[in-house]
């Protein structure tokens, strides 16, 4: 991943210049034990199936990546040149560690793996990301997902 310094002068500050979103509160939720949590992967290397639509540039959406899904069968459309696509090539799991989050329902650190992960296009604004953001966290909550593993890249 590239250093802010290393980066174009007019992408930097765009970068660092953006209007991010304020919000009246932060909603504070009890969580239960890990051990007995579903938990979910969401990840922003704008990985999607073959068969499901690319990520076009500033894309807010996601897509729903089964947790049985083919693995092989991922693609990865994140646009960026600042960001190698090597580590994921090599291993699914550096973008999408669904091999690691199995393991951790098969030692019981966690209740157990969701039925659908998802993912996102890096670098989108925040301001485009709130309102799919909002209708996947009642995706999630429909789907009984008490915890998510986040994965920035």
């Amino acid at each position: 991943m590239v250093h802010l310094r290393e980066m174009p002068e007019h992408l930097r500050d765009r970068l660092v210049n953006q209007e991010l979103p304020t919000y009246e509160s932060t909603p504070w939720a009890d969580a239960k034990p890990v051990a007995e949590s579903k938990v979910a992967i969401i990840s922003t290397a704008g990985l999607h199936r073959q068969e499901d639509s690319p990520f076009v540039p500033g894309a807010g959406d996601y897509r729903i990546i089964p947790d049985d899904a083919d693995t092989s069968n991922l693609m990865m459309s994140h646009l960026s040149t600042n960001f190698d696509r090597t580590g994921f090539f090599q291993d699914v799991n550096t973008a999408f560690p669904i091999d690691r989050l199995h393991e951790l329902a098969e030692q019981g650190v966690i209740g157990s793996a969701a039925s659908r992960h998802y993912s996102f296009m890096g670098a989108t604004p925040p301001n485009v990301m709130e309102p799919v953001a909002r209708d996947l966290a009642g995706l999630l909550k429909d789907d009984g997902v008490d915890a998510v593993v986040l994965v920035p890249v």
